[in-house]
Formats: structure tokens, sequence, C-alpha cells
């Protein structure tokens, strides 16, 4: 059977291998189901438990959508960034109620699908040239492995300094996270260099082992002032589902948008639809290109699945009570391990099925055990920079330019927007424009970039 629906020989791989990939990912993945909880609790007022579910059936859901529309190893989640600006500034910042934002979303959801049946997503992707879509892999890259550093405490938001370097003067264990994530890079780069089938996988947990020994020792203690909690899960299992009543189908009971002006309305379903849009071109771009899918076009096969797969769960997400689900970049992971079917990415939304009753396990897997699978993968992802012309400055410096803007600027998208723009307006004072064949999509996406920067 999963010969017949994944065609496993034509991709050169197995069941273990793919499944190994899908568990892989899941665990690189599984911070969603604590962080997207929190983030949209503390913003918006939702009931956190109804979150988790929805949480989980979403990434379900738009796995396995992904897995039989494209058969590709890509996994579905709410995105974060999207999740900030649904709770900070949509509900939080401009007194949106949480369930007319939904609408903003499901209404967000409704025009990707439209984008995506008739093309319009899938010649957007095609425009890119090459060059620039070899940068946007790198620059997912390091944009992966900044998250690494950031969710181990390795890097801190807003220090110039390593939380290391003060470790001897401040030792907390925010420190002590930091330092099992650094030894547990080197744990993952020792099963790697040995090719040990699963090394990422294992690194996370050898690394969540060594958290638990650290706990149980004393050398880490959870305090939750800093965000560091307790790795050792104190239960198992789960049978709760009520909350999910509390978030399911409000989208079309409880949003109201008369009180709300209009022009708003828009503005917020324009930026989802913005943002999700080029996140997700990004992470398809980057993470095909690490798996040699993309052809000797630069083009993606059977993008219009994948692309249909993300639409229709930003749908089901916005029904079931979260932001926007969209095609997770941490699914590098799981392609480094070798997935490279649709059966990746349908053990990753089967594992995020199974967490809504062991989510007290999922839940317990720190964030600095999954930090050196992360950053790992960054190192992976950074390896398509050598396929870029650096001998073409007009090619080279755009691709340098979408490269830094993703980990300095923290979003794929902005990367995607500068790197466009930079490509286009340098080749244009230079009279390359004949010369390259510049598609009239990239000119479009060009002014609308810069006019998202003056308005939005």
């Amino acid at each position: 059977m999963s010969e017949k629906l994944f065609k496993l020989k034509e991709n050169k791989t197995t069941v273990r291998t793919e499944v190994i990939a899908g568990i892989t990912t899941f665990m690189t993945m599984a911070y969603i189901l604590a962080v997207n909880p929190n983030v949209l609790a503390d913003g918006t007022g939702m009931d956190k438990a109804a979150i988790l579910i929805a949480t989980a059936l979403a990434s379900f859901i738009g796995s396995v959508l992904m897995a039989f529309l494209s058969n590709y190893p890509f996994a579905l989640a709410p995105g974060m960034g999207l999740n900030a600006y649904f709770a900070g500034t949509v509900v939080a910042g401009m007194g949106i109620p949480w369930q007319t934002a939904m609408l903003a979303v499901f209404i967000e959801g409704i025009i990707f699908v439209i984008l995506s049946i008739t093309n319009i997503r899938e010649a957007i992707f095609n425009s890119i040239p090459k060059n620039l879509k070899y940068a946007v892999s790198s620059g997912i890259g390091l944009f992966i492995a900044l998250i690494g550093l950031l969710n181990a405490k390795i890097l801190v938001q807003g220090s110039s300094s390593l939380l290391l370097r003060t470790f001897s003067e401040n030792f907390h264990s925010a420190t002590m996270g930091a330092i099992i994530a650094l030894i547990g890079v080197i744990i993952t780069s020792i099963l790697l260099v040995f090719k040990v089938k699963g090394g990422i996988l294992f690194g996370i947990i050898i690394t969540w082992i060594l958290g638990i020994i650290a706990e149980l020792t004393g050398l880490y203690v959870p305090d939750a002032e800093i965000g560091m909690y307790s790795v050792i899960p104190t239960s198992v299992i789960s049978f709760d589902l009520s909350s999910i009543g509390n978030t399911f189908g409000k989208v079309f009971t409880d949003s109201n948008i008369s009180n709300i002006k209009i022009f708003d309305f828009i503005i917020v379903i324009f930026s989802f639809l913005f943002v999700d849009l080029f996140d997700t071109l990004g992470t398809l771009i980057g993470v095909s290109s690490k798996a040699n899918m993309l052809d000797k076009d630069g083009k993606l096969p059977r993008i219009k699945g994948a692309l249909l797969a993300d639409s229709i769960a930003t749908c089901v997400g916005a029904v079931l009570g979260t932001s926007t689900t969209t095609t997770f970049v941490e699914s590098a992971s799981g392609v480094t391990e070798g997935g490279r079917t649709g059966l990746t990415s349908v053990v990753t939304g089967l594992l995020f099925l199974i967490a809504i009753i062991f989510s007290p396990l999922f839940l317990s897997i720190p964030s600095f055990a999954t930090a050196p699978a992360l950053i790992i993968v960054g190192f992976y992802m950074i390896g398509n920079i050598a396929k870029i012309d650096f001998d073409d400055m007009s090619e080279a410096i755009p691709a340098f330019l979408c490269i830094i803007a993703m980990p300095f600027a923290y979003s794929i998208s902005e990367g995607i927007s500068i790197g466009v723009i930079s490509y286009v307006l340098i080749n244009l004072c230079t009279g390359k424009i004949k010369e390259k064949k510049i598609n009239v999509i990239m000119y479009i996406l060009t002014i609308l970039f810069i006019l998202k920067y003056i308005f939005l």
C-alpha cells in the first residue's frame, strides 16, 4: 500500500527511512504544541487547552493533505510569527475580537485556495530565478539555526553577548539548558559523522535524557518566569478533549464585523495573506532545494497540490480555532533524514493526532532538546549557497541580501521581499534586463513589495 500510494522505490526511499524522517520532523515541530497555545491565549484570552487540541488537529489534517495532494515530505502547523501577529497586533493591538480575527484567517485561506487553483501561486514560485531560490534555501538555513540558538537560550534576544559568557556569575536553569543544547549539538554531529541512521532524532532524544538527568540531580531547576519548564513528564496520557468546543466553529457563530472598520479588516486579511504566501513559498523553495526536488528549470513538480494543501489547512485551522496553518520550515529536518515522500508527512501528522492524547509527554520535550536538530538542519541547508553564481554580481548581491535578511529580520517573507526588490532594481539599473529575461511577475512583485513597505 505504501509503495502504491507514495512510490517509495521511484523516490529511492524506504518505509523505515520515511518513518524515521516523519518522527524527526515531528520532534522538531512538537514545540508548537506548547508555544502556540501560550501565544494565542496570552494575547486573546482564548482557552489554552482548546488551542492545543486545535493546533494538533490542524497539523494532522494539513500534513495528511500535503501527503495525498502532493506526495511531498512537508509538514504543516500553525505558523510562528503569524500567531504572534494574530494575538498581539490584530486582537490585542487593534481590539478585534479573536472570533472575528479568525474569520479573517478563514477568508485568507479561501483566497489562497482560489490563487492555488488558478495557478497564480505556482506562477509566482516559478518566476523566482534559480540563484535567488538557492539564496532562499540558504537564508532559511540561517533562520532555522537562529531559532535553535534562541530556543535553547544560547543566544538571547536583546543581548549582544552569549548567555554562556556570564554563566559563572549568573548561573541558572536557562544557562544549564544552553549548555545541554551545546552538548546535544556535539552528540548529534558525532552521530552524523558516523552516518548513524536517524542521527538527528537520536540527538533530540539523548539531549532530552541529559535534561532529565540534569533536573533529577538538581543541575537544572525549572523556572517558569524565564520560560524553563520541567522536562520530566508528570503524566503520560490525557483524555479530556471537551475544551475544543470553546474554539471550534466560533469563526461562524461568534464573529461580528459590524463594529469594525471595513478597511482595517481588509488590511488584516491581506497582511495574513502576504506573510503566509511568501513564508510558504520560501519554505517550499528551501526544503525542496535541499532535497533536490526542483527540476532543471528550478520548478517544483506537483507544487499545485502542495499549495492547495496549505490553503485548505488554513481554512480548517480557522474553523478549529487556531491562527494561520502553514508549511513548516522544520520539515527540513525530516528531509535531512532522508524523507522524500508523503509518507513522511503522514507519520508526522499521525504523531500530532496521537499527541492530543499523549500531550503531557510531548509537552515535556524541552526546546533545548530540539535546538541541536534545528542548528544541524541549518548547517545542511546553508550548503545551497555553493550553487549561487558569485561571479555575477547582479545575481550574487541580491542573493546575499536575501540570505542575511531572513535571520536579521527574523522573517522568511522579508528575505524574499528584499531579495526580489534588489534583484529587479540592480538588473534594471545595470541594463541586464534583456540578458536575464526576468519574468514579468518579478516586476509585479517588486512593485507590490515596495507598496507593502509604504502602506502596511
